[in-house]
C-alpha cells in the first residue's frame, strides 16, 4: 500500500507543478480564484508531500523492494553533488553570479539532488521517487526555455552575495547530512 501511496503523492505534487507549465491554463484559473489560487497550490503541494512521505515510509517498512545494488563508491558521489545541490538552492534566494549563471537555481537543485540519490539508491521506491523528481525537473527546465523564462539575468556587482551563497549552502549541506538525514531518513550519510 505504500507504493501506491507514494505515486498518488508524486502525481499530486509534481502534478500540481506542472499544472503551472501551462500558463493560459494558471492565468484562469488565477482570475477565477484571486488569492485563492496560492491557498489551493499551496494546499495541494503540502498534501501530495505528505502522502509522499508517508507513502515512502510505509514502502521503506513493509515492501522494500531492490531492483539493483549501486556500487559503494557511488555514495561518495552522491554526498559530492548534495553539496553542489544544498549551494544551488541557496542560490535560488540570494542574488549572487551562482545565482545569474544557472539560471534557474532551484531547478538545477532539485535536478542535482534527484540524479545524486538515483545513483545510491536501487530500490523501487526510490528509484520512482527521484526518477520523478528528475523527470520533472528536467520537464520544467524545458518548459521555461520554451516560453522565454530566462530565469536570473542580473549579476550583482560585488561578490558578498557568492560568498554567503557557499557559506549558507555548505550549512545547509552539513545539517542535512549530520541531522536530518540519519534522524528523519534513518541513514547515516557521514561516517560508516
Amino acid at each position: 500500500m505504500g507504493l501506491a501511496i507514494l505515486v498518488l503523492g508524486l502525481v499530486v505534487f509534481l502534478g500540481s507543478h506542472v499544472f503551472v507549465t501551462f500558463r493560459d491554463s494558471r492565468a484562469n484559473l488565477i482570475a477565477r480564484l484571486g488569492n485563492g489560487y496560492r491557498a489551493l497550490f499551496a494546499l495541494v503541494a503540502i498534501v501530495g508531500l505528505a502522502l509522499i512521505v508517508w507513502g515512502f515510509g510505509q514502502y521503506r517498512a513493509h515492501e522494500w523492494v531492490q531492483v539493483w545494488s549501486p556500487p559503494a563508491f557511488m555514495r561518495h558521489i552522491t554526498v559530492g553533488l548534495m553539496l553542489i545541490a544544498s549551494i544551488l538552492v541557496t542560490a535560488a534566494f540570494i542574488p549572487s553570479h551562482i545565482k545569474a549563471k544557472v539560471k534557474h537555481p532551484m531547478l538545477a537543485s532539485v535536478k542535482t539532488w534527484a540524479f545524486a540519490h538515483l545513483l545510491s539508491n536501487g530500490d523501487l521506491g526510490g528509484i520512482l521517487l527521484f526518477g520523478s523528481f528528475l523527470a520533472w525537473g528536467v520537464y520544467s527546465r524545458i518548459a521555461a526555455k520554451r516560453r522565454g523564462d530566462a530565469g536570473a539575468t542580473t549579476t550583482p556587482s560585488g561578490w558578498t552575495g557568492d560568498i554567503i551563497v557557499v557559506v549558507v549552502g555548505t550549512v545547509v549541506f552539513l545539517a542535512l547530512g549530520y541531522l536530518f538525514h540519519p534522524y528523519a531518513i534513518g541513514l547515516r550519510v557521514f561516517g560508516s
